[in-house]
């Protein structure tokens, strides 16, 4: 016999207790979880529990964009006070070992039938190629050999980035319910039998079920957990640009009462790039080209010590307990790029790049899912996957349909706003989006790249498909390492020197209750 999580023995223990007290709603004065009035329940909870890899960034105001002076000249990022709400971040970047186990589980599940989910996965190794340099090497070691194990992962574009958060998220939540003793581990997961966090709320696939929850239904029986109970963590996902640039400050450490006394040019206090503790005194404090031609320093005395990347766990962490927030590789985050973000973008929890949707159901009101889809089925070698076996399909909401109510909606208006307020002919187009939107731009063109505004390869490389990346690189001067700074990149595209890291929503308190 299996043994049975104290957790999963607590939890009912304590639906039994809470009908036993008679808990009452302070509403309408019935019991909760009494069968005899309906059943419903009422599940104690305290916090949300720290996802594995992740620490606390406890949220706040500070003042978001340039610190430096401007000498790009782009005045793209324009300072403004903006409120970041607390979240999750991981304590590093994310390495090699961990999308090497992305691509293993991947590969178990997938590459028999569903190839193409497998190849969609792999990094991109030849972007380490230089046609003026020997860089061989790097394309065959440098993501595989156990010598890198530690190191970030690169090749990365932002939607393989997104991918892998999503995966993270199941197998997390996969794990918690293993854990609790409520599923049973499957050790041979297919295309047709693995746990996925939408498909599981949605009722499709339970798995095979150790210990089930009580349902407190006057019917009786058991039931699947449930997005109530609290046992779910919430998604991994790329943090928003706010977030990022937030956490990198870390000016936790500089705060005394509601003062921020001394405001950061880099994660850490002062104008220099070595540290001043007379312990390390003139070490490195990140990963960075100190000048031309020095990547890492003179033998014998190498100043950071690292001539690409470097082990995630390099330097000296910020005050949040962040790893290489400067240095070592560039980070995707989850914005859109506009040049004047910082003028449209809200007070609160800044963020552009909303395309608001919704899972597609059938007209019996069940999601669907289990089969492959191709936003361009004919072209395969242009084809991207956007819905693949296991996991539910998700649409756009649209004006066109009615359970939408958008023509009732008085906060957004269509599915997207990533150029919303940004004085785009799209925004100006009645709301039409995508290919709709193209025709009736430019009709009988179908630019799909185009936007109007920003003329992609004609005027400028931007388009809605351009995200942000933060921070510098091994391969950068220290001006990049100023966590105000931003840059683009379409997302589709990856080089030898951005990586990224995943974050979480924080549920419910904005500070941590307890120690755990």
């Amino acid at each position: 016999m299996k043994k049975v999580s104290s957790k999963i023995i607590l939890f009912s223990g304590i639906l039994v207790l809470g009908s036993c007290a008679k808990e009452r709603s302070p509403i309408t004065a019935w019991e909760y979880n009494n069968p005899k009035n309906g059943g419903f329940e009422v599940i104690p909870y305290e916090e949300q529990e720290t996802g594995p890899g992740l620490v606390l960034v406890q949220g706040g105001s500070f003042t978001m964009g340039r610190a430096e002076q401007d000498v790009t000249y782009d005045w793209n990022s324009i300072p403004r006070r903006v409120t970041v709400s607390s979240f999750y971040m991981d304590q590093t970047e994310v390495r090699n070992l961990d999308y090497l186990e992305y691509i293993h589980w991947t590969s178990r599940v997938f590459a028999a039938n569903f190839y193409d989910v497998l190849k969609k996965a792999m990094p991109d190794t030849l972007v380490w190629r230089d046609r003026l340099a020997f860089n061989e090497p790097y394309v065959e070691y440098y993501l595989r050999h156990p010598a890198y194990r530690d190191y970030p992962v690169v090749g990365i574009n932002w939607l393989q980035a997104s991918d892998f958060c999503a995966w993270r998220t199941d197998r997390v939540n996969e794990f918690i319910l293993i854990r609790e003793g409520i599923l049973d581990h499957t050790p041979t997961p297919t295309e047709t039998d693995y746990f996925n966090t939408d498909q599981y709320l949605a009722g499709k696939w339970q798995g095979t079920v150790v210990t089930p929850l009580h349902s407190m239904s006057p019917d009786g029986g058991d039931r699947a957990v449930r997005m109530e109970d609290g046992i779910f963590l919430p998604r991994y996902r790329l943090p928003t640009e706010a977030e990022w640039e937030f956490a990198a400050y870390g000016l936790i450490g500089n705060t005394v009462g509601e003062r921020i006394t001394d405001r950061r040019l880099y994660p850490w206090n002062g104008h220099g790039t070595r540290n001043p503790d007379e312990k390390f005194l003139g070490q490195m404090m990140a990963n960075y080209q100190r000048s031309n031609g020095d990547m890492m320093g003179t033998a014998g005395s190498l100043n950071d010590a690292g001539d690409v990347t470097t082990p995630v766990y390099s330097y000296w962490p910020n005050d949040y307990g962040l790893y290489n927030m400067a240095g070592n590789v560039s980070e995707w985050v989850m914005d859109t790029y506009r040049p004047l973000s910082a003028e449209d973008k809200a007070d609160f929890r800044p963020f552009r790049g909303n395309v608001f949707k919704t899972q597609i159901r059938n007209e019996d009101g069940i999601v669907i899912s289990d089969t492959i889809q191709y936003d361009n089925p004919t072209d395969t070698a242009h084809r991207n996957i956007v819905s693949i076996p296991g996991q539910v399909r998700w649409r756009d909401v649209s004006i066109t349909v009615a359970d939408d109510n958008l023509d009732e909606r008085r906060n957004y208006k269509y599915a997207d706003n990533i150029n919303y307020l940004d004085g785009d002919v799209k925004t100006q187009a009645a709301g039409l989006s995508g290919a709709a939107w193209s025709e009736a731009y430019d009709p009988g063109t179908g630019k799909a790249e185009s936007n109007g505004m920003y003329e992609y390869m004609v005027t400028s490389l931007i388009n809605d498909k351009a995200r942000v990346y933060k921070g510098g690189s091994w391969k950068d001067r220290a001006y990049w390492m100023v966590p105000g700074t931003r840059r683009f990149l379409d997302e589709r595209q990856s080089t030898a020197w951005l990586g990224f890291r995943c974050a979480m929503t924080r549920v419910g308190s904005p500070t941590c209750l307890g120690k755990k």
